[in-house]
């Protein structure tokens, strides 16, 4: 039990927390707005209508309806080479967001944070977007060599009012996860979920369709022949009724011969594969050699998202630790609506049970003066 108390220790000693933000008073002395444009939205701090705790609880809200923000943080330049990556944030859309993002974005080190915009590039981005019932996902989106690889699947996000913790696992084996309020929503192998690398096989160009190949499975069978009494009318003049001088006489259906295994079928074709000329192998499409900055850029048409709990580590223990300490503040919100909303019920029902009696106290004074 010692040793296994000693091994925690130690492995909780060699963690590295490259950003933490739980932002307070002084949280913009350490973000930078960018110039890019003049017009990009104000965010500030707030802990949203509804929180356990009024300080703990604030973050950064978008303030200003269809606008982009465009904010970022730098921290000391790292690689996750030989390392987990994770990346964890927590997104409120309180206001009932109709379209726009709540995803960060991983900078490299050379970002100009004065001049972030839309088309800087960047590493990673990750977390949820939502416009309308059709697109509510969770992007996870890799750079790579130029590209921004989006991932084959959809990752569904939340889009309630709540607030909601999102988890990005990086592992050096190329797996990835995806986390959400501290459970796993998606899980998988970089390489088959995404279009790092080229195929390994191509269709050999020398290599074509045989003229005489056959696809036909069956063919119509050369022994039979159409019976002699095949010629039948479907239907026969009803002996009781008089023909209509439109009537139709051409009632005979369609003969079709009987059909038998093809002798001459080969089966589907397939083109054979060669090696791709083009394909370049590689083992660590997970690894960046330079982070240096965590980014807000998006578009949004309704404001009131609070941004807040940014953590970058290597440690998945110390994110699922985080996690645990969201958790809590997160009942606690719930709590507080819920508190709220039996208030406001109690007072409905006051003021409703008050109108009734006003109503009938009203009704007895008519029948008191008849």
């Amino acid at each position: 039990t010692l040793l296994v108390v000693v091994a925690c220790l130690a492995s909780a000693a060699v963690a590295d927390v490259y950003f933490k933000e739980d932002f307070d008073s002084k949280w913009e002395s350490r973000w930078v707005q960018s110039e890019h444009k003049s017009d990009y939205g104000k965010l500030v701090l707030s802990a949203g209508k509804y929180y356990g705790d009024a300080e703990k609880d604030k973050g950064v809200k978008t303030s200003q309806d269809a606008r982009f923000y465009a904010h970022s943080a730098s921290f000391p330049k790292f690689s996750n080479k030989g390392k987990d990556l994770v990346v964890q944030f927590s997104v409120k859309h309180e206001q009932n967001i109709d379209c726009g993002g709540g995803y960060v974005k991983l900078f490299p080190s050379t970002l100009d944070q004065k001049d972030m915009h839309g088309d800087s590039v960047y590493n990673i981005m990750f977390g949820p977007d939502i416009c309308g019932p059709s697109t509510r996902k969770v992007h996870t989106i890799f750079q790579y060599k130029g590209k921004n690889l989006e991932n084959k699947k959809t990752i569904a996000c939340k889009a309630d009012e709540a607030s909601h913790l999102y988890t990005l696992i990086v592992h050096p084996d190329n797996t990835y996860e995806v986390r959400i309020d501290g459970e796993k929503t998606e899980s998988g192998s970089l390489l088959d979920d995404f279009s790092f690398l080229l195929p390994r096989k191509i269709n050999d160009p020398s290599k074509s369709k045989p003229a005489d190949w056959v696809d036909e499975k069956t063919i119509p069978d050369p022994e039979d022949k159409k019976p002699a009494d095949w010629d039948k009318p479907e239907h026969i003049p009803d002996p009781d009724a008089k023909k209509p001088e439109d009537w139709d006489d051409d009632m005979d259906g369609d003969w079709e011969a009987p059909q038998i295994d093809n002798p001459a079928y080969k089966g589907e074709w397939v083109h054979p594969q060669i090696d791709n000329p083009d394909f370049v192998d590689d083992k660590e499409v997970y690894a960046y050699p330079d982070f240096g900055a965590i980014g807000l850029d998006l578009w949004q048409v309704k404001s009131g998202t609070i941004f807040d709990n940014f953590l970058i580590t290597d440690s998945v223990q110390t994110a699922e630790e985080a996690a645990a300490d969201f958790k809590k503040r997160a009942a606690a919100e719930a709590a507080a609506k819920k508190a709220d909303e039996d208030k406001k019920a109690e007072e409905a029902k006051k003021a409703a049970d008050a109108k009734k009696a006003s109503d009938e106290e009203e009704e007895e004074d008519v029948k008191d003066e008849l």
